[in-house]
């Protein structure tokens, strides 16, 4: 087969193929015998023409242009693998070839590669030189690096795609050491912000491992999205064309020589096959250098199509879904003269003169630009109010009045090592208690903390829930030995509790890990809760009943493992989000689902209710936020800029802010009216697990498997910041890369633990922070 024969063809003249074979395969060893035979019986004419020519002129070019029959059937072994040794090629031996490719059949992976030797020609397979896609991104990335300023943030998108597809190309054709050469070299300069997926990709070591992939056929098969300025296009598009310009002095050398030039040619092929750009008219220094990654990526099918569009773009899609209401959700006038009526007559008892101006929080003023929710848009709920909706009110109310004003802005202008830093420290920051879990066998992957801060409750991998009461008081539950017939009012109910009890109860229902756990927000801070929902990998959602610490109803519908469970804000009604790529509404009057929200690509890792009970957010595996009408079940806003799986979500108290953050280290801030993205906030050194906003919306705390919790301003501009002097011990925390530090400006303070992932965080009313998490124990040698 030499390097002058003809690319494959499509074309169906293949009869003189099929005529000469016969005399080629009588002078062949048994093993070109077998690889003709399997050619011949496999279809593949084109690849057995090849074959033929190379065996009739018996030689191989001492230059490297041709390939020998051995050096065939060594590329093909390579595409074969053993369930035993999946990472690497059991075929290295040409004297095992024959006789492992016996015992293992027909294998799929060598079908698949025989089926793309038709289309491209069996030679530029064998042939490819993997130094040219090293030689071509060498020369990318130093282009990029030695570019200006203003066009780096839109020219470095670029890298990781083009990175990705070298560096499957490679595996898929057998260069597994190259590959991991390429990976090795130029993946860290990438994964500050693509680790998860660098890491995913480092994991396919063969070729059957890239075919078998999602994740690799979703680059094979989709284009990936770049948003540039039209300036910034053509600087690429004529240094691609050219070859040179655009570099620092000393950074690179273009697309110089033979090998530059096929370099340049590896670049171009990605480009042109797999690339999709979004020019836009801005120039390059009116977008925020954050914001060139909010529209970037395989958008495909993370976008709904709401029209045959060329480009798929989340901000036109946004626009289409037209205005939100956000606004707070309104109150009947009969329970807001009721509360008022009360908190009138608690001040004429407590004989205090101020609570008459209590009443103004009843009445908060409209925000400017937020249009508010009336109660034809509301959920169905029961038309009369309850003696626990009054309460609710006014605690709600005295909550206000006694809220600790946070004052974030009070720590940008001030040194925090002077007198004043610690006076502006207490303004800007807030009390922080840390509940603790020991000796947790196998992990609790969730904790949380009842609205009346009366109760915690955290789920095990051992398949329960333990509850605590905060308060030290004694939680009791019902004898098993009372009939119902002697249940008739509050005072019979309180006979047949349990005379023993103790701070602790666990509660046993499930038979899978509890992965998430919601108390009833009915009540409010005024009274404790009645109710508790937990999910678990045994796919169901278990309501139980606090009043007899028992288990109510199983809610059964989810097909996988349930990631999260949310309460609406008004109770009844309640959310799951779900490994089957959906997430669920449901109320507590029937056991069957009333809305499914299907959309996502991947598991839908959380769920969170918008403060007005009309919309739902959910975040994914799939690497985006979607927010959707609660009752139309419909996706009316796609949030595009992480860069792994979302693990938590948080919407802001006034109902105008998204939150959401995960595996790629970032807390990403959104505007849920336009559903752009307001500013990136970094500096975690690992997952994020939980995002908790204060009551003005002022402040945002994070916790996560960096063992920290951290304050952050959300009204701060934002953007890269200086190291601070916060007391961290920076050998204290884990770290997941090696790269410098990334904190943001708007990081406002870091507070450690010793070795407490934080798996919840959890502001109240009255702007006091409650964290929890279980401490892991050293591991003993």
């Amino acid at each position: 087969m030499s390097a002058a024969t003809p690319a494959a063809s499509s074309s169906g003249g293949v009869s003189p193929v099929n005529a000469s074979a016969p005399d080629v395969t009588q002078n062949v060893s048994s093993i070109d015998r077998l690889v003709l035979e399997y050619l011949r019986s496999r279809g593949h004419k084109d690849a057995e023409k090849a074959l033929n020519e190379s065996l009739e002129s018996g030689s191989v070019d001492e230059s490297g242009k041709t390939v020998s029959t051995e050096d065939l059937i060594k590329t093909l072994a390579v595409y074969a693998q053993k369930p035993s040794r999946p990472g690497d090629n059991v075929l290295k031996e040409s004297a095992n070839v024959l006789q492992e490719l016996t015992a293992m059949g027909n294998p799929p992976s060598i079908q698949n590669l025989i089926a793309s030797l038709g289309t491209v020609g069996a030679e530029e397979i064998l042939s490819v030189d993997p130094t040219d896609k090293e030689e071509g991104f060498r020369e990318l990335e130093a282009w990029v690096e030695g570019s200006l300023d203003m066009y780096k943030p839109e020219f470095r998108p670029i890298l990781f795609p083009i990175f990705c597809h070298f560096h499957l190309d490679l595996i898929q054709r057998g260069f597994k050491e190259a590959a991991l050469r390429f990976y090795a070299t130029y993946s860290p300069s990438l994964a500050p912000m693509h680790h998860a997926t660098l890491h995913h990709l480092s994991t396919l070591l063969l070729p059957s491992h890239v075919q078998n992939d999602d994740d690799a056929q979703r680059f094979k098969n989709e284009k990936y999205v770049i948003r540039m300025s039209r300036s910034g296009f053509s600087l690429l598009v004529g240094w691609l064309t050219e070859g040179v310009g655009g570099e620092a002095s000393g950074a690179g050398d273009g697309f110089s020589g033979e090998k530059g030039k096929r370099g340049r040619a590896a670049i171009m092929r990605v480009v042109n096959n797999h690339l999709r750009f979004d020019v836009t008219s801005a120039s390059a220094t009116a977008v925020s250098p954050n914001a060139w990654e909010e529209s970037t990526g395989l958008l495909s099918r993370l976008i709904p199509q709401t029209s045959a569009s060329a480009t798929p773009n989340p901000h036109a899609f946004n626009i289409s879904k037209g205005e939100l209401k956000l606004g707070p959700a309104p109150i009947s006038e009969e329970l807001r003269a009721e509360t008022e009526r009360v908190i009138r007559e608690q001040s004429v008892l407590d004989r205090d003169p101020n609570a008459q101006y209590d009443l103004q929080y009843l009445r908060p003023p409209a925000i400017q630009g937020v249009v508010s929710p009336t109660e034809s848009d509301m959920l169905p709920y029961p038309q009369s109010f309850k003696t626990v909706d009054v309460q609710r009110e006014v605690e709600k109310v005295r909550d206000a009045r006694k809220r600790i004003r946070l004052e974030p802005s009070a720590l940008s202008s001030v040194d925090m090592n002077s007198v004043q830093g610690g006076a502006a420290r207490a303004r800007g920051l807030p009390s922080i208690c840390a509940y603790t879990l020991h000796d947790v066998g196998e992990g609790a992957p969730c904790c949380t903390f009842s609205p009346d801060l009366t109760l915690m409750a955290a789920g095990f991998s051992e398949s329960y829930i333990r509850l605590w009461s905060l308060k030290n008081e004694k939680l009791k539950g019902l004898r098993n030995d009372f009939s119902l017939s002697s249940v008739k009012d509050s005072g019979s109910l309180s006979k047949i509790q349990q005379k023993e009890g103790s701070t602790t109860r666990k509660l046993v229902g499930h038979s899978g890990p509890v992965y998430s756990l919601s108390f009833d927000p009915l009540g409010g801070s005024a009274s404790p809760p009645r109710y508790l929902l937990s999910a678990s990998a045994d796919a169901t959602t278990r309501l139980w009943s606090l009043d007899t610490m028992t288990n109510v109803v199983a809610f059964r519908g989810h097909q996988n493992p349930v990631w999260d469970v949310q309460w609406s804000p008004m109770g009844i009604y309640f959310a799951t989000a779900s490994r089957d790529r959906t997430a669920r509404l449901w109320s507590t009057d029937r056991t069957s689902c009333l809305r499914i929200y299907a959309g996502h690509l991947s598991d839908v890792d959380c769920v969170r209710f918008h403060p007005n009970s009309l919309y739902l957010a959910t975040g994914s595996s799939d690497w985006t936020a979607r927010l959707w009408d609660v009752q139309r079940g419909a996706c009316v806003r796609v949030f595009i800029g992480h860069q792994g799986s979302l693990s938590t979500l948080a919407i802001s108290p006034d109902g105008r802010y998204l939150a959401s953050a995960g595996e790629d280290l970032a807390i990403n801030l959104w505007d849920l009216g336009s559903g752009r993205r307001i500013k990136k906030m970094t500096g975690h050194t690992a997952s994020v697990y939980s995002l908790s906003f204060s009551a003005e919306s002022s402040m945002l705390v994070s916790g996560g498997a960096d063992w920290t919790v951290r304050c952050w301003d959300v009204r701060g501009a934002g953007g890269p910041g200086k190291s601070r002097e916060n007391g961290v011990a920076e050998s204290t925390i884990p770290r997941t890369t090696d790269d410098e530090n990334n904190e943001t400006s708007d990081l406002l303070a870091t507070f450690p633990t010793k070795r407490t992932p934080i798996t919840n965080v959890h502001f109240t009313p009255r702007n006091l922070c409650l964290v929890a998490g279980n401490f892991l124990a050293p591991d003993s040698r």
